[in-house]
């Protein structure tokens, strides 16, 4: 394996967060939600891409309990490792999203929770086209993130120093929009993860479809 300083810092955080992740985040029932979305639009059997796909639940989880093909991308061999083991039926890649191919039209659906946070921005404009452009025409998206005006933000996640970035929200269904989506609704919750000492944070939850 290569020496950390020189991994993605994406890949070190969440090598050391582990299964810690699904404690905090996997009961939440915005998530849920969101989820319920998605299948009531999905054909049976439908392929559907999961980008920063962590140990697998619930969203490989509950994707595949309903009878869909699921892939998931993930930067950290320890998330991928535990997403494997936890979801048998779905397929897990260790690959950087920003740099990975994308095959256009490939897939039903995309989904990607919180996985941009320590991107720039124009790392996240870039996915976002790419992830949208990996959808047939009128497929669907769900994709997550906190809702905050920041740039380079040193804070501490779940024990681990990070770097955030991300946008309003306001700015991020701009994004959506300009990746050639239409964005049908979009939910805005503060959810606190389940742990210790653990404030409110903003999520957004937008749904959207792929301009044919």
């Amino acid at each position: 394996m290569t020496d950390a300083p020189h991994r993605a810092p994406a890949a070190v955080t969440f090598d050391a967060i582990g299964a810690a992740y699904q404690e905090a985040f996997a009961a939440s029932e915005p998530h849920r939600r969101s989820l319920a979305w998605l299948l009531d639009r999905l054909a049976p059997g439908s392929r559907v891409l999961d980008v920063g796909s962590g140990t697998g639940r619930p969203t490989a989880e509950t994707l595949v309990a309903a009878g869909h093909e699921v892939h998931g991308l993930d930067i950290s061999p320890v998330m991928v490792d535990l997403a494997t083991r936890q979801v048998p039926g779905a397929t897990f890649e260790c690959a950087d999203a920003r740099e990975v191919s994308l095959p256009q039209g490939r897939f039903d659906a995309v989904c990607s929770y919180f996985a941009m946070l320590q991107m720039d921005r124009s790392e996240q404009t870039d996915l976002v086209r790419r992830m949208a452009a990996a959808v047939r025409p009128s497929g669907h998206l769900v994709l997550a993130t906190v809702a905050l005006e920041v740039e380079d933000v040193e804070v501490e996640f779940l024990g681990q120093p990070v770097r955030a970035t991300s946008f309003s929200t306001e700015g991020f269904v701009e994004l959506a929009a300009s990746a050639g989506l239409a964005v049908l609704d979009r939910q805005e919750v503060l959810f606190t993860p389940a742990l210790p000492e653990a404030g409110p944070e903003p999520q957004l939850f937008l749904y959207c479809r792929r301009e044919g």
